[in-house]
């Protein structure tokens, strides 16, 4: 469990925010209660009985003269000073009440749609306030200067802490490519290329985007307990890990006829391995029929240096000759990187560079 270091409330420890105020949690484990030392020296030696010491004798008191009587004057009594005043106070009009928390009820965030349990006051993913409030609708500047209002499509940036750092409305075009070369909020990311991803318009409400050949690609944020099929050489991330997957399927014989050694390979359908740079793969963990949980802290396969991963963040699940994926409630979501043209829908995130892209249509 994270205690809140403001306002005290205990949280579970894969959550980002309070569910009590909303303040960011510490990533740090709680602090170790304090010991006092013992009392007894090492090896287990007995401690030695501490040893009287006779205190030395008092010297006998000198004889002290009386002093000579004097006469003393009296005092004349103070005048009364004059005490001020205490100021009146101020009537100052006492802050608004938080919503009682037994008022919410339990359903998905208004804002990244990730289910909340009933008496959460803040959303533990994104950090948004609950109370049953739809978020307003976006209304952003585009680094055009145009107003964004209603049947506009708008990027909002999200920091890390969930918090926005900047907007771009989309052009009234009806198709556009964005990258570090459109300027705005997406200049700074050294990550994104010059052109990363194209954008198409299909109506009011729809969007579609398409990979443009980008060095690092596009992700998509995956619904929470949905699951996606994953196909051979598929890249997801969660956290810092980017994770491809790669199926095992049987070398065929040479042309002489001559059947290819290798260890068996019965019971797993393939493995996962970490791209750890440009066509270059890092560990491997074998794929069984049965699945693999991922997680930083519970699962098959460990992430325990990654905070950005959850406790139990994402299953690998093989049925009927397919592996899907699946995000379990991550505090920080499971992405997979589009391969063909994509359908968005608004409330949907992107993962493109180092930044994260909400849509809003």
């Amino acid at each position: 469990m994270i205690t809140c270091q403001k306002c005290s409330k205990e949280n579970q420890d894969h959550y980002k925010f309070c569910l009590g105020c909303g303040a960011e949690l510490p990533r740090d484990g709680a602090p170790k209660p304090f010991a006092a030392p013992t009392k007894t020296p090492p090896h287990g030696m007995k401690m030695a009985p501490p040893v009287p010491v006779a205190a030395p004798p008092a010297p006998p008191p000198a004889p002290v003269a009386a002093p000579p009587a004097q006469v003393t004057a009296p005092v004349p009594a103070a005048a009364p000073r004059a005490v001020a005043a205490p100021p009146v106070p101020v009537p100052v009009a006492p802050p608004p009440a938080p919503p009682a928390s037994a008022a919410i009820p339990a359903g998905p965030c208004p804002q990244c749609a990730t289910p909340n349990p009933a008496g959460n006051v803040f959303c533990a993913t994104c950090g948004f306030r609950l109370g049953g409030a739809a978020p307003p609708p976006p209304r952003s500047v585009s680094s055009a200067g145009v107003a964004a209002g209603a049947g506009a499509v708008v990027f909002t940036a999200l920091r890390a802490d969930g918090s926005e750092a900047g907007t771009y409305a989309l052009p009234n075009q009806p198709e556009i490519t964005l990258g570090r070369d459109t300027g705005g909020i997406f200049a700074g990311d050294s990550y994104l290329s010059p052109r990363h991803a194209h954008f198409t318009s299909k109506g009011p409400g729809k969007l579609a985007v398409k990979d443009v050949g980008s060095l690092n690609g596009v992700y998509k944020k995956l619904q929470r307990d949905v699951p996606m099929e994953l196909r051979p050489s598929d890249v997801f991330r969660i956290g810092q890990e980017i994770i491809r997957y790669e199926s095992i399927d049987p070398l065929p014989a040479a042309p002489d006829g001559v059947e290819r050694l290798g260890a068996p390979s019965k019971g797993y359908v393939g493995r996962i391995s970490l791209v750890i740079g440009r066509d270059t793969s890092g560990n491997a963990y074998p794929v069984p029929e049965s699945g693999i949980h991922i997680g930083r802290e519970r699962g098959d396969v460990l992430f325990p240096e990654d905070g950005y991963v959850s406790g139990l963040h994402c299953r690998l699940s093989y049925e009927n000759g397919h592996l899907f994926l699946t995000d379990l409630g991550s505090s920080n979501g499971t992405f997979l990187r589009i391969r063909t043209q994509v359908d968005l829908q608004s409330g949907d995130v992107l993962l493109m560079g180092q930044q994260l892209f909400r849509i809003a249509m």
